[in-house]
């Protein structure tokens, strides 16, 4: 048993952890969190309950549970994570697809959901669509009845973003990937664009938002010269997403709260909630959860 003065802390026996882009900057002093040394790297687990502290009432000892954040760090035979950030892996995920989930799928559904407010119908641009947020966004934009555009670096990325639920892709190194974009529009631009690397790609999403549309800002690696009239003259907005930020009960549009993302992740995942061309099934990755089934019959294929 946890000691009395660890409140609200589950011991977790690792299984699986995730690797994370923030985990490299972390570790090479690149990013705005520099934690004092000695420092174990990484946020997301996938394994058993090993203790729980006498106040922990969401899971017990021996559950299935993966998390979304660590205090005590991810790379490890244990872990240390607080209640709120731990959470039960269903029956249907192995450990691998567990340790897959907390970092890339919650900022995934901060984005749309708590951020750019998404609704069905919509248009939504995952700009860099072939990485861990990248798939989870195209996953979850189709399950929430969105139309979904992805970009991709090289084609073999660009059928990983088609079978992960975009309805039409776009390679990113092209030069006129641009002009494709808003001509699959017919020239009305994109209602939401789930940014990934917005040093070098916040000004032409300025170009490609649709009237009152919104970049969200997932990730960054340095500083961009944009033209804020491209943002006037159609009233759009830029917005920034860090995950850290959230917290555990947060009261959003039509009272969805954060610590509801974990059941609404599974009844995306399980099928719980039918939707049209929803997530029905997810098989073995290391890294991204790379199966899905639509409703059209599309099928897609491992990472």
């Amino acid at each position: 048993m946890l000691q009395y003065r660890y409140k609200r802390m589950v011991l977790i026996r690792v299984r699986a952890c995730g690797v994370n882009p923030v985990d490299t900057y972390i570790r090479t002093g690149t990013h705005v969190e520099k934690p004092s040394l000695p420092y174990t790297p990484g946020s997301n687990v996938a394994g058993l309950v090993e203790s729980v502290a006498e106040d922990v009432t969401a899971v017990k000892v021996g559950e299935r549970v993966f998390t979304t954040s660590t205090v005590s760090g991810a790379y490890a035979e244990f872990s240390v994570a607080t209640e709120e950030s731990v959470h039960k892996l269903p029956d249907a995920l192995d450990f691998h697809q567990g340790a897959a989930i907390g970092t890339p799928y919650f900022t995934a559904y901060r984005a749309l959901v708590h951020k750019a407010h998404v609704k069905p119908g919509d248009t939504v641009l995952v700009h860099g669509a072939s990485g861990g947020v990248g798939v989870a966004a195209c996953q979850l934009s189709r399950a929430l009845g969105l139309k979904v555009l992805g970009t991709a670096g090289t084609a073999e990325g660009m059928r990983l973003v088609a079978g992960n639920g975009a309805h039409l892709t776009f390679n990113h190194r092209e030069k006129d990937y641009v002009g494709k974009i808003m001509e699959a529009t017919g020239g009305k631009g994109v209602d939401v664009i789930v940014e990934m690397l917005s040093n070098v790609n916040l000004h032409k999403d300025l170009q490609m938002l649709a009237l009152g549309g919104r970049v969200v800002v997932v990730g960054c690696r340095g500083s961009v010269e944009i033209n804020p009239r491209d943002a006037m003259t159609k009233e759009t907005s830029i917005i920034g997403v860090f995950l850290p930020f959230s917290t555990p009960v947060r009261t959003v549009p039509k009272r969805t709260t954060l610590t509801s993302s974990s059941s609404s992740h599974e009844a995306v995942l399980l099928n719980k909630e039918p939707r049209q061309n929803n997530i029905r099934k997810l098989t073995h990755t290391h890294t991204v959860l790379t199966r899905v089934t639509f409703t059209d019959g599309r099928r897609s294929q491992h990472s």
